[in-house]
């Protein structure tokens, strides 16, 4: 069940576990360590990338 945690950048933020197959993992940390960020960064942007891709209209607007 996911969990509500303190706000990131003034946006409420909910937790959740992810079990990725062994293979996936060590490309997400290669990922991570080539980009100097967590897994979990990885993770989140991929997440962001896909629901904008499945639907645009709805994409989150993102500060750059």
């Amino acid at each position: 069940m996911p969990s509500t945690t303190k706000p990131i950048s003034g946006e409420q933020s909910t937790r959740a576990t992810v079990t990725f197959p062994a293979e996936i993992y060590s490309s997400l940390e290669i990922i991570a360590k080539r980009k100097k960020v967590s897994v979990a960064w990885v993770v989140r942007e991929a997440a962001e990338r896909y629901v904008a891709n499945e639907w645009p209209l709805f994409a989150h607007r993102r500060e750059t």
